[in-house]
């Protein structure tokens, strides 16, 4: 028995050596999060090793960056910038107030307990104040409808028009896991029967790993010391793993809200991004942004239906310009809007539905192709991108239940209508408010 188990841990250490060993397999070192897809490769972008010389004995440069520059600093583009501006929950407002001129005391507006990821035009009521906090897991799995886990992408040699040996392309295949988990505090402070004002603060953990499997085609060599990996174990090959992984925490973009009702059913205003989050860890924005709104809402003891409208002006960041060369740009301006209603069960449990859009304008977006080789005969499935606008569209399902006096539990799930920019399929959502 004895002899059975060393000869098993023997096997798994050998195992583990040999994975520690892995020849192929190269780890990258990561700064910031925002630079992990082109970082990915090393300093010098996607280079492979080559013993040939050019005429004159020129030592030749075996790089394959034109399409790295084209690809990959436009994924990271298209990415992050969604990545960055992951719904928040609505500010606390379950227990909302109107003032009864007749009997000249507050009472409660609605017999429900308002929405979780949509506002109604109720105000919490003057001198009210309610605070709340929500945790929210995003776990990404796909972009445009193409599974994260298998992003393919071709990149050619420099000055492949030239032919010859610059035929020779090199096909990867990428795996994309990105994880963020947001803890968002609220307040809600009523000053006046009429006028809220809210804040929003958030703590981001974000966790990002990319693989990118690398393989040499031959298309225009013969000699494989023309264009080779050389592997740990001094031999050499075709194909080579990059991996680089990175996690970052702290402070996200607080956000102000201004909200004023103008009659029982209507309600207007702003909402002010700060961008207090390190925007290179990916943990805000790196932009201000301004983002007005509108409310229309019935209430009723049991079903309260509801309708959002806001336009978001995004400003500049480096985050969707180049964060590897610090260029900026602007963020796509944002149309959202949602349609639900919330329905009191009983007087301690409301459900809550919305569908939930937001329309990006002239953003940067993916998708799929055929890439033709320079010889026309070879084709490697790959991505490519093009500014445009699209629209995005989710569901949203969640109950709050009255844990007693004015405290109140929350619990939703998001869940993705279409295949459109970077989805998760389904995000929970826990969340505790109190209003006194």
């Amino acid at each position: 028995m004895i002899r059975r188990f060393l000869i098993a841990l023997s096997l798994l250490a050998v195992a583990s050596r040999a994975s520690a060993q892995e020849p192929y397999r190269i780890y990258s070192p990561i700064t910031n999060l925002a630079t992990m897809f082109t970082d990915l490769f090393g300093p010098q972008g996607l280079r492979v090793d080559s013993e040939a010389t050019l005429p004159g004995e020129q030592q030749h440069s075996a790089h394959f960056n034109n399409d790295f520059e084209s690809n990959f600093d436009k994924f990271t583009t298209a990415m992050v910038g969604q990545l960055v501006t992951v719904p928040i929950p609505t500010p606390p407002s379950g227990f909302t107030y109107e003032f009864d001129s007749a009997l000249g005391v507050f009472k409660r507006s609605s017999g429900s307990f308002c929405p979780i990821l949509s506002d109604r035009a109720e105000t919490v009521g003057a001198g009210r104040i309610a605070f709340g906090f929500a945790q929210q897991h995003f776990r990404f799995q796909t972009i445009e409808g193409l599974d994260l886990d298998k992003v393919p992408a071709v990149f050619t040699h420099d000055d492949s028009q030239l032919l010859g040996g610059r035929q020779d392309v090199v096909t990867t295949v990428n795996s994309i896991q990105a994880t963020v988990n947001q803890f968002t505090g609220f307040v809600t402070v009523g000053v006046t029967d009429r006028l809220d004002i809210s804040a929003a603060v958030k703590f981001v953990s974000n966790d990002l790993k990319v693989k990118s499997d690398a393989t040499i085609q031959r298309l225009g060599t013969t000699n494989e010391l023309t264009h080779f990996y050389r592997l740990s174990d001094g031999s050499i090959g075709n194909r080579r793993i990059f991996y680089a992984q990175g996690r970052a925490s702290g402070l996200g973009d607080i956000t102000v809200r201004i909200k004023n009702r103008i009659d029982n059913d209507m309600a207007v205003g702003v909402d002010v991004r700060l961008p207090t989050g390190d925007q290179m860890n990916l943990l805000g924005t790196g932009a201000a942004g301004v983002q007005p709104f509108f409310i229309y809402s019935k209430s009723a003891q049991r079903m309260s239906p509801h309708l959002n409208l806001s336009y978001q002006w995004n400003g500049s960041s480096i985050l969707a310009g180049n964060p590897a060369t610090g260029e900026s740009a602007d963020f796509p301006d944002i149309v959202a809007y949602a349609v639900g209603a919330d329905l009191a069960v009983n007087p301690r449990v409301t459900m809550a539905f919305d569908v939930l859009g937001r329309y990006y304008i002239r953003a940067e977006r993916l998708s799929q192709e055929t890439f033709v080789a320079r010889d026309g005969v070879h084709t490697f499935p790959n991505i490519q991108f093009s500014e445009d606008s699209f629209n995005q569209l989710s569901g949203s399902m969640g109950v709050k239940v009255n844990l007693g006096s004015r405290l109140l539990l929350d619990g939703n799930l998001l869940f993705a209508l279409d295949d459109h920019g970077v989805r998760d399929r389904v995000t929970p959502l826990l969340a505790l408010e109190y209003g006194f």
